[in-house]
């Protein structure tokens, strides 16, 4: 019995050393990342004591921007497609939210709403933003209709992309999302990172998963490993993912419009149904093959929406 005891403890160290070694994961240095995803016209600013990664683009002319927020785990980078395809016509402001991309994390440690609220409306401040159109996907569209409801007018148009905003129950949670709720597993989670985790989580936000490239996933795993990062995405995760204020989105008047994936698992198409049944002035738009990013899945079929709204 003693030999097997010892057997069986001698079997799982090893295992858990083996585990270690081949997913122990060191952070990316910030002058790496920098190389090669901070390409012009990215550009930094200071705000609330961090150094924010963003880039603005697209028609000079343009005087109400269109601000563009990513959602949990992404970056500014998940908007490309459209911006590629606005440019032309509008101008384009976006951004690195503290613990994601190359901003990484709050130096207060703070990643609640309210926190990212008026991290947005300072960030617009320093660049001289006085109107814009607002846009976000998950948790970047919560962050948005919550800024139009305390800055109202500050507001032209908003954009909401499979937001976040009402109490759900999602059908299907990335793993990394799951793995930052176990309290073991989650401090673990700080250096043994394997990639397949993160595509595993990619994966589970699109509708078409034959989407998911290796250059996709290769752009969220090595963002996640910016020093710091992992250690703000689980405190970005222990402070809830959204926080309830859905009563005050029927007092939001600005034009709107919800764009939705029908095959969203994380957030389901009930809580769209339920911005369009609170919100006074709005568009909803449902696209059935796309998943919880569908700007990001399929850039071409979304962004005609957003132009004829946008025009009008």
């Amino acid at each position: 019995m003693r030999k097997i005891f010892k057997y069986v403890l001698l079997s799982t160290l090893f295992l858990i050393v083996s585990i270690c070694a081949i997913f122990w994961k060191n952070d990316i240095p910030l002058e790496t990342l920098k190389a090669k995803y901070a390409q012009s016209p990215s550009k930094f600013i200071g705000v609330m004591g961090m150094n924010v990664h963003y880039r603005e683009e697209g028609n000079p002319n343009d005087s109400i921007p269109l601000v563009l927020i990513h959602g949990t785990g992404a970056s500014l980078h998940t908007w490309e497609g459209w911006v590629n395809d606005l440019k032309s016509e509008n101008r384009i402001i976006r951004m690195d939210l503290p613990a994601y991309g190359l901003t990484g994390p709050n130096v207060d440690g703070d990643y609640s709403q309210d926190f990212y609220v008026s991290f947005i409306n300072e960030f617009l401040e320093k660049l001289n933003i006085k109107k814009c159109e607002i846009g976000g996907n998950s948790l970047g569209g919560s962050v948005a209709w919550n800024y139009v409801v305390k800055y109202p007018e500050k507001v032209k148009k908003m954009i909401l992309v499979d937001a976040g905003g009402y109490p759900m129950k999602s059908q299907k949670v990335p793993i990394a999302f799951k793995i930052a709720t176990i309290p073991i597993l989650k401090n673990i989670f700080k250096y043994i990172t394997p990639r397949l985790i993160v595509e595993k989580s990619v994966t589970n936000v699109y509708g078409d998963q034959s989407k998911v490239t290796n250059e996709l996933v290769d752009r969220y795993f090595e963002l996640s490993l910016r020093e710091g990062n992992r250690g703000a995405f689980l405190n970005r995760i222990k402070s809830g993912l959204f926080t309830d204020n859905s009563s005050k989105i029927k007092s939001i008047k600005v034009p709107t419009l919800i764009i939705w994936g029908e095959k969203d698992l994380l957030i389901p198409i009930d809580v769209a149904n339920r911005f369009h049944a609170d919100l006074p002035n709005d568009t909803l738009l449902i696209f059935k093959d796309l998943g919880h990013v569908p700007m990001e899945e399929n850039p071409k079929e979304t962004v005609g929406v957003l132009k004829d709204f946008l025009l009008k």
